[in-house]
């Protein structure tokens, strides 16, 4: 993302809604997408060269707006006025104490390949289908703390291979919104494990060193699965956090 500039002194608008229109055009030019996190309150505040409390304001703004959706303790992602903002509660990681912490991701590999019988089997296609493999890294600070391995069915998100188009943070908005595919829920195991090489050379850790594994199905509509993924996470920094009602 290109670093924005400082708002004009001269403008005769309050400060905050000057903010509001920078934060507008990034995502009305496609620069931010929705279910992508836009910076923290105080990093607009300096890239902005404008007071916290400023930002903040912008930032409740366009909240209440709908343009943008809070998630407590995790940040703010772009949001549509059509989006079910139930799609926020599949991001239920933390630090290693269990507190939300804002995590942010990027795709760093993504293909078709051939399924195993096994994740065909599950995805409910040939058992020799091509799938969609996307592997997001997830960072806190600029640390990579986790990393996530996904199967898709690709007829189901095609294009999606495509390096140009990009996958927010928050990936199941980029499924509704492009695809039209409702994510209705996802059922989830947590186990703990050793890293294998490649997670370990992500996360910067030796391998065998202990990580939390997430292992997750994905449902749409029909109860027919979309996605199947597994988390990997640093034992020392990565949580996961759900709720029972």
């Amino acid at each position: 993302m290109n670093r924005p500039t400082a708002p004009g002194r001269a403008s005769s608008k309050p400060l905050y809604q000057v903010v509001e229109d920078h934060i507008r055009g990034l995502i009305d030019s496609g620069e931010l997408v929705p279910g992508d996190l836009i910076p923290s309150e105080p990093q607009l505040a300096r890239q902005l060269n404008v007071s916290p409390g400023t930002a903040k304001k912008a930032i409740d703004n366009l909240v209440w707006e709908q343009r943008l959706y809070r998630h407590q303790g995790k940040g703010t992602y772009v949001s549509k006025i059509d989006f079910n903002n139930s799609l926020f509660r599949f991001t239920t990681y933390g630090d290693a104490a269990g507190q939300p912490t804002r995590l942010h991701k990027e795709t760093t590999a993504r293909r078709i390949e051939p399924g195993t019988p096994a994740l065909c089997s599950k995805l409910g296609t040939a058992a020799d289908a091509a799938l969609l493999y996307v592997e997001r890294v997830g960072y806190v600070d600029e640390q990579a703390v986790m990393v996530e391995y996904s199967h898709w069915r690709a007829d189901v998100v095609p294009g999606l291979e495509r390096e140009d188009v990009h996958i927010p943070d928050l990936f199941y908005a980029l499924i509704v919104d492009k695809y039209g595919i409702p994510v209705v829920r996802a059922e989830e195991t947590l186990t703990a494990g050793g890293a294998d090489p490649q997670t370990a050379a992500i996360l910067g850790i030796r391998p065998g060193e202990p990580v939390l594994v997430l292992n997750r199905e994905t449902y749409t509509s029909n109860n027919r699965i979309i996605e199947i993924r597994v988390s990997k996470g640093r034992a020392d920094r990565f949580s996961y956090k759900t709720e029972i009602r």
